[in-house]
């Protein structure tokens, strides 16, 4: 939306009320103020005449919470605002909208920020068109909220856990992403290893952990997956892995012996007419492509 400069106004910063309060990167809030220090305000907070005229001030902020800050630290009395026409949730929708189009936002304020947005009746297309994220992602976190995942969103709230990874634990049933979630809290696997962990366990879970069906009985209980267990299942698939790449390695190694061999045997003219006695005239294909051998 273009803004002329008949729409800016100055404002009394004592007279804005922060409807949408973040926490500020202290480093992103000094460059600020050092911007404004060298060049003046480049441009002007966003305001909307509050409804609810809360604390009983007159504007709510929309767009603009930094340079507010900034201004009413330099002992500034009023600040230059654009006005607009919004309801307060209109106003706080753009507030989060705003926030989200920054390069860099806390996973807290993108939580808050869905949340409201389907709260205000959004369906997750107009979420993923108003942050610019795949409708695959929003719907995940909506399912998040949806299932009332509170240890997992409130690691997330407390800054213990990236968002991305406690959607990904929350497909997992529930002693699952109890014991991921100890296994992250331990340190011992974190990011992509503790999303590896969780894909072995559902592969496990999909195959049956029992391979003989004569002792698959639904009433045998187990005991609850901890998140040492997490730990000690991932760190078992890498040490399998590792055994079949040697084995890998071995095999190749073998091959590449036997193929020199052939190209040996196939240089003599005795072998080859050992070959032709035999009616034997060609190799196999993925031999001979590989090695490049010829009759």
């Amino acid at each position: 939306m273009a803004f002329h400069k008949q729409n800016i106004q100055m404002v009394p910063v004592d007279e804005v009320h922060i409807l949408n309060p973040r926490t500020r990167n202290k480093e992103t809030y000094d460059e600020i103020k050092r911007n404004i220090k060298a060049v003046g305000l480049k441009r002007p907070i966003t305001v909307t005449l509050s409804e609810n005229k809360t604390d009983g001030k007159i504007y709510d902020l929309v767009c603009g919470q930094g340079r507010l800050e900034a201004f009413i630290e330099f002992g500034l009395s009023e600040i230059p605002a654009i006005i607009i026409e919004a309801s307060e949730e209109r106003a706080l929708i753009m507030s989060l909208v705003e926030n989200l189009a920054r390069r860099q936002h806390r996973s807290t304020d993108l939580l808050k920020a869905i949340e409201v947005l389907q709260d205000a009746g959004h369906s997750a297309q107009e979420i993923s068109e108003k942050t610019n994220l795949t409708i695959e992602y929003i719907r995940e976190i909506l399912k998040l909220l949806e299932r009332g995942e509170e240890r997992l969103i409130l690691a997330v709230e407390t800054g213990k856990m990236p968002l991305n990874l406690a959607v990904k634990i929350a497909l997992s049933p529930g002693e699952e992403q109890l014991a991921l979630q100890e296994a992250y809290d331990s340190g011992l696997l974190k990011g992509n290893r503790l999303l590896r962990a969780r894909k072995i366990i559902e592969d496990r879970r999909r195959r049956g952990k029992i391979i003989n069906t004569r002792h698959r009985n639904k009433s045998l209980s187990y005991p609850r997956m901890t998140g040492q267990d997490v730990v000690n299942i991932f760190h078992k698939e890498v040490e399998r892995k590792k055994a079949l790449t040697r084995k890998a390695d071995f095999v190749s190694t073998q091959l590449m012996f036997v193929g020199q061999a052939i190209k040996n045997l196939l240089e003599e003219d005795h072998f080859r007419l050992l070959l032709k006695s035999e009616n034997i005239q060609t190799l196999p294909k993925p031999l001979g492509e590989k090695w490049g051998i010829d009759i």
